[in-house]
């Protein structure tokens, strides 16, 4: 699969995205050290077990490198960023009963502006799922020659 490059200095304005998700109870923040367990059992039980692993790399690094989306405390959603590599977001995920909510695109925002937020320029999407999800709302290209990329000789 493809990585994607996503430049940082030309993300739009996300305030009114934040809004909208505020509006439907849901609230965007970033994890917190003591949460990493419940946060790794819900990329565990929705998800894959290497995200578990990159869910626990970014609830260790300081700051935090993991957002979530909760309602009524319960998880919904998570964005991490810096895992797989430095300026790499992913993995992020949103539970089936929480999908088409927005927080998807809530969370990616929330992810890249942090790796801006770290003084990069660029993010890089690897191992892209969803191209069109990314083009469309941050506006990522696909980099050539980038699959298979960092993704190479994989263990189980």
């Amino acid at each position: 699969m493809i990585d994607m490059l996503v430049r940082l200095y030309d993300l739009p304005d996300s305030a009114a995205l934040y809004q909208a998700v505020a509006e439907k109870g849901v609230t965007l923040r970033r994890a917190r050290a003591f949460e990493k367990h419940t946060v790794a059992a819900f990329a565990k039980e929705h998800f894959s077990p290497k995200w578990v692993s990159e869910v626990e790399v970014a609830l260790s690094r300081q700051p935090i490198t993991c957002f979530i989306a909760t309602r009524d405390k319960q998880i919904l959603g998570f964005a991490c960023y810096d895992t797989t590599m430095r300026g790499f977001f992913g993995p992020t995920g949103v539970a089936e009963i929480a999908r088409g909510l927005g927080l998807g695109k809530a969370l990616l925002f929330k992810a890249l502006e942090g790796i801006r937020d770290l003084g990069h320029a660029y993010a890089i999407i690897g191992g892209v799922g969803p191209k069109e999800f990314y083009a469309k709302n941050c506006g990522a290209i696909e980099i050539p020659g980038s699959d298979p990329g960092t993704y190479t000789d994989l263990l189980p």
